[in-house]
């Protein structure tokens, strides 16, 4: 099996990932794991079929795409570069509005 394309977690999108498991570890007891596994699912498919996500439109930044990680109710958005799939922003899909990339 080939390799896929490397993950790389923006700053931003770090932080925000860090934030939200540790709120879905402190409030989510019946599906603890549902956010990690939720990830590692997500960076597996970006990894090998990058181009799964949707365009998003109206960005400062070119190429953005975004992921709905249906469990835990999030939007991944990435874009994918030359040195592999940057993740820019993890995102609540409760939110009326979209990150500003």
């Amino acid at each position: 099996m080939s390799a896929g394309l490397p993950i790389k977690v923006l700053r931003r999108a770090n932080r925000q990932i860090a934030e939200a498991s540790d709120w879905w570890l402190a409030n989510r007891s019946k599906a603890p794991h549902a956010f990690e596994e939720a990830m590692e699912r997500a960076f597996n498919l970006l990894s090998f079929q990058p181009n799964a996500g949707v365009k998003v439109s109206g960005t400062r930044l070119s190429r953005v795409r975004r992921i709905h990680l249906s469990p835990i109710r999030y939007y991944l958005y990435y874009r994918v570069s030359d040195e592999g799939v940057e993740i820019l922003s993890l995102w609540h899909s409760s939110r009326g509005s979209e990150p500003k990339l």
